[in-house]
């Protein structure tokens, strides 16, 4: 890919008033292992330019996935000829200006140069740690290089280059079936004995499971379960939908919305965290409190809005939330009695006005009394406001990578709202 000639091209052939160009261009590499076997190595480039014009406030886009000058020219055309057609956008927003952006570090030379035979040797060495234990593991090993490029005609210019690891596994041994994983924007902190321990402990912990019927109950949060949640309840804290009254949001900017335990960041000064320069929307990041000690500070906000309210435009670029000291062995002497959440999935919305969520535990749920941890338990479904459970939080433990985007703590709630067993 060339990024220069592409830009040249669509420079010297564009008809339209303005216009704003986005190339991605991706080189994956993924080793995916099933029941002790090595199934599939997929790698290659993915290229994506797309590029969006306007005349006046009628606008038109398209993407294509090559260029050569052929493909590049039909782009152009494609865009220019849909927005011809198209209605007047009420709001429309001239392309970005040019900024100044701050410097970030996303790129890792190790990452980017893991060979394929390095990833098929984690492969195996986990598919060998799984027989020993008369056990099968499956997953999937990768590595990501990325650049990202945005230009605009009223003079934007941005670029980001990436890398990505990760590598996860799914122990199954008998009937019982847990996972752990690991991403990350750097491959050196990856631990294959380490991650494999904890998931081997997660397994045994599982073992000789007790039905449990649903309640509200003190939970532990390990990071990959806070994870889920905390980005769906981030999707609702949009700035705009608030000021309409669609969310819970509506009229608490500034004020003690969240528990006073909890805080939110987005930020580019936690090198473990990947990051990003600038917006799609051509805006530079900066350091964005969205919640600071319970105070609900800012709310993702997009150009036409922030104007039209006389805001700054936001987005959530990754995530940092503060944590503490307490270890799971302290916090479960906190409560009587509790639960340990792995992670959750299949989280959906059950009332955007209330902010109140539903979703199901996965990877194993653990029951603790007394300090100790008793035995392993069903799966559960929950429903739950999370801004209101940050009110009920007893403790934080140490940050984690819970992701290459997130940097979490672990997290004794009280009160969890279960409301359903589950089968899977």
């Amino acid at each position: 890919m060339n990024i220069e000639r592409i830009a040249q091209y669509i420079k010297q052939h564009v008809t339209a008033d303005d216009y704003t160009l986005s190339v991605s261009n991706w080189d994956s590499h993924e080793t995916r292992f099933a029941q002790n076997s090595i199934t599939q190595h997929i790698a290659g480039p993915k290229l994506d330019i797309t590029l969006h014009v306007s005349y006046g406030s009628k606008s038109g886009s398209c993407t294509v996935n090559q260029d050569d000058d052929t493909t590049l020219a039909f782009l152009l055309k494609t865009a220019e000829d849909i927005a011809k057609i198209a209605p007047e956008d009420p709001e429309f927003m001239p392309s970005a200006t040019a900024v100044a952006l701050p410097e970030v570090d996303n790129c890792d030379a190790e990452t980017r140069s893991l060979s394929p035979k390095q990833m098929v040797e984690i492969v195996q060495k986990a598919i060998d740690k799984a027989k020993a234990m008369d056990a099968t593991v499956s997953g999937m090993t990768e590595k990501h290089y990325g650049e990202s490029y945005l230009l605009t005609k009223n003079g934007f210019v941005g670029n980001n280059r990436r890398t990505e690891f990760g590598h996860s596994m799914t122990l199954k041994k008998g009937t019982v079936e847990t996972k752990v994983d690991y991403n990350a924007k750097r491959f050196a902190p990856f631990n294959l004995d380490k991650d494999f321990a904890r998931l081997a402990a997660q397994a045994t912990a599982l073992e000789g499971m007790q039905s449990f019927e649903p309640e509200k109950i003190a939970v532990i949060l390990r990071p990959g379960a806070l994870q889920e949640l905390m980005w769906f309840m981030g999707w609702m804290m949009n700035r705009r939908q608030s000021d309409e009254g669609f969310t819970p949001f509506t009229d608490q900017l500034g004020k003690p919305f969240f528990g006073d335990k909890f805080s939110w960041y987005s930020t580019l000064l936690r090198p473990e965290l990947s990051s990003t320069p600038y917006s799609f929307e051509g805006y530079a990041s900066v350091e964005i409190p969205w919640v600071e000690n319970g105070v609900l500070k800012t709310m993702p906000t997009n150009r036409y809005w922030a104007q039209k309210v006389g805001s700054t435009p936001s987005s959530t670029y990754n995530m940092y939330i503060p944590g503490g000291t307490a270890t799971e062995e302290e916090m479960m002497q906190l409560v009587p009695r509790g639960l340990i959440i792995n992670r959750f999935w299949y989280i959906r919305t059950v009332d955007a006005k209330k902010g109140e969520l539903t979703g199901m535990t996965r990877d194993g749920v653990l029951y603790f009394e007394d300090g100790k941890v008793k035995n392993a338990i069903n799966n559960l479904r929950f429903n739950e406001i999370p801004h209101a459970a940050t009110r009920r939080i007893l403790a934080l433990g140490a940050n984690e990578l819970a992701s290459s985007h997130a940097l979490l703590p672990t997290m004794l709630i009280d009160g969890f709202n279960f409301v359903d067993k589950t089968t899977f």
